[in-house]
């Protein structure tokens, strides 16, 4: 039996996403935030690979409202001799959801089905 990976997160974009090339691929890295209750909210780290980085960086813009779905995988790395970690969304999709948002007025991309 496999085990299941999966998550599904809607909230909005804590600043503007960095769209990066490393070794022949791109890479798109965002933070979102959702609020799980009025006084709740928790904050995510995502990334998302290839024609879907691409295609999502330029609309990608800090209060853009986004539905994200993919799977959680935790990073390793050393720093000051400690093993360091943290967990982020590899995004399989990226939806954007509203219109504009209010910090922009760049157009809304994609057509409601994900990119």
């Amino acid at each position: 039996m496999n085990d299941l990976n999966s998550v599904s997160i809607v909230g909005r974009l804590t600043r503007d996403a960095e769209l990066k090339s490393t070794g022949g691929s791109s890479v798109c890295k965002f933070s979102m935030a959702s609020n799980r209750y009025k006084d709740e909210t928790n904050y995510f780290d995502v990334q998302c690979w290839g024609k879907l980085a691409e295609s999502l960086g330029q609309y990608l813009v800090k209060g853009k409202q986004v539905a994200v779905g993919g799977e959680l995988r935790q990073e390793r790395w050393q720093q000051d001799g400690q093993t360091r970690s943290r967990v982020v969304i590899v995004a399989g999709s990226v939806q954007l959801l509203g219109g504009k948002s209010e910090s922009q007025d760049r157009p809304q991309g994609g057509s409601g089905t994900g990119w």
